[in-house]
């Protein structure tokens, strides 16, 4: 089953986000899937919207979940974001790429 995690409260910043990257992976910008320290990302987007900073994952399973929140671990909160993003799962999933 995929699963949908959607993170955009008030306490995330485009700020706070580059720095959580940096933490995680040693770059300034995740450019793909092996930037990571964990695989079950199948889908990544991050921007600002009308209301604040944006975060969407989709991951394809609850085990994929489970190894990014070990990988995360207290860094989102060292920086500064104080909510967790909120999973449920995925309904549909499609790409233009057929999948």
């Amino acid at each position: 089953m995929l699963i949908m995690a959607v993170h955009q409260v008030p306490s995330l910043t485009r700020e706070k986000y580059e720095e959580v990257v940096r933490r995680l992976t040693g770059k300034s910008r995740i450019e793909s899937a092996s930037d990571l320290p964990f695989d079950g990302l199948l889908v990544h987007i991050a921007g600002e919207g009308k209301n604040g900073f944006c975060i969407v994952d989709v991951f394809e399973s609850e085990e994929a979940v489970a190894r990014f929140n070990d990988a995360m671990s207290s860094i989102p909160r060292e920086v500064g974001i104080e909510e967790p993003p909120e999973f449920f799962p995925a309904h549909t999933f499609m790409t233009s790429r057929g999948q």
